[in-house]
């Protein structure tokens, strides 16, 4: 790589292989962070942005920002059940991440609710007592070496074990 002072332009270039962030203008550098970042934030703070309460029964899955069209939201999941206790802290929400951010990022919370899964008795209990499935159990048992057989057998058993 050379480096090579270009007296036209205000900095100076270095020639040869250069990343694509250094290409972009500046004004496109800033449309995508602003855009990527926010998401990318919220995530890493959902926690202190939610509360404790509400950061075990929700989470934020989408962000779109704003255009002509609408304002900027952000879609939250929520467990089944607790909607009623996010609709009621989303002014609260919204305030705090307006707030965290220093300007207005969101305008509307759409909330999207999700069944989450309990696990069952009958689901803990072992289905197959056999140590492989099916399908290895019949590529086990076209080898023709027993010893590589029995190997088979007993490194699929560790593998049920972990």
């Amino acid at each position: 790589m050379q480096f090579k002072n270009n007296i036209k332009q205000r900095f100076s270039t270095i020639q040869g292989l250069r990343s694509l962030k250094d290409t972009l203008p500046k004004e496109i550098k800033k449309v995508i962070n602003s855009r990527g970042q926010i998401y990318s934030e919220i995530l890493n703070n959902w926690k202190v942005i939610a509360g404790k309460s509400l950061f075990s029964i929700c989470y934020p899955k989408s962000f779109k920002n704003s255009n002509k069209f609408g304002a900027s939201t952000l879609l939250v999941m929520v467990k089944r059940g607790h909607e009623v206790d996010l609709e009621y802290s989303k002014k609260k929400i919204m305030d705090r991440m307006n707030s965290f951010f220093g300007k207005i990022v969101v305008k509307k919370i759409k909330l999207m609710s999700f069944e989450e899964e309990q696990k069952t008795l009958n689901e803990l209990k072992p289905q197959n007592l056999t140590v492989t499935t099916k399908r290895y159990q019949t590529k086990i048992n076209d080898v023709k070496n027993e010893t590589i057989k029995k190997s088979l057998y007993e490194l699929s058993k560790v593998f049920r074990e972990k």
